[in-house]
């Protein structure tokens, strides 16, 4: 699967190079979070390539809830452990950074899987700017915009029913709660196949450092990740 391309397996020790982690946020989730710039000091690797190498390698469940706990660093090493229709994914300290329970029929099937795995993927890296800034306005208040912390903390898939071809993700609802400086982003969705829903599912990320909303600020925030984005391109 196109994964395989994000990691070097060894011994079975999951590796990620700070530049693949990178690839995989700008390439394939079109996510310019500076969290995933090679070169920034607190660098860490996309949850949502945990995700996807999960999905790739175990498949998908008929429910499934990953409860991100901790952020990988650059050329770090990780296994997964997998018992008792729970997934966790540790390094060599038994240090924890994601658990992933799940439960019912699972399917294997790589045009299902893949499709979900790319649909999510994209779907996600579009928090920000799309739906956070807009989110913020509404509230009145906004990230660090020098240093933004928005961070993976859970989502969670729920199937009525697999079926044939690739799924899509659509946003359903959202929602930001905000508690003094802490906020949580809660993204509802549905999974669609041949224009019918056949499960649902729910991300949340952490916001921290929060501030009164100024648009200055926000015109910072925008505008570094559109030249982020610019430059990659370029």
């Amino acid at each position: 699967m196109f994964v395989e391309e994000f990691y070097t397996l060894s011994d079975g020790q999951f590796s990620f190079s700070k530049q693949q982690g990178s690839d995989f946020a700008k390439r394939i989730a079109g996510d310019f979070n500076p969290l995933h710039d090679p070169d920034n000091k607190r660098f860490c690797i996309p949850g949502d390539l945990l995700f996807s190498l999960t999905l790739s390698k175990f498949g998908v469940s008929q429910s499934m809830n990953f409860d991100f706990q901790g952020m990988v660093s650059g050329d770090s090493s990780v296994h997964f452990n997998d018992a008792d229709n729970q997934i966790t994914v540790e390094n060599d300290k038994d240090k924890t950074f994601l658990t992933v329970s799940r439960s019912g029929e699972i399917t294997q099937e790589e045009t299902f899987v893949e499709g979900l795995i790319r649909s999510y993927v994209a779907f996600s890296g579009k928090t920000f700017p799309h739906i956070i800034v807009e989110l913020m306005a509404e509230e009145g208040v906004m990230i660090n915009p020098e240093k933004p912390m928005v961070i993976y903390d859970s989502m969670k898939l729920d199937f009525e029913r697999f079926d044939t071809g690739s799924p899509e993700v659509l946003l359903n609802n959202n929602r930001f709660d905000v508690n003094g400086k802490r906020g949580m982003v809660i993204m509802n969705f549905d999974i669609v196949v041949n224009d019918q829903v056949i499960g649902t599912g729910e991300k949340q990320i952490i916001m921290s450092g929060l501030r009164p909303y100024e648009q200055s600020g926000i015109d910072i925030l925008v505008n570094n990740y559109e030249e982020s984005k610019r430059r990659f391109f370029a």
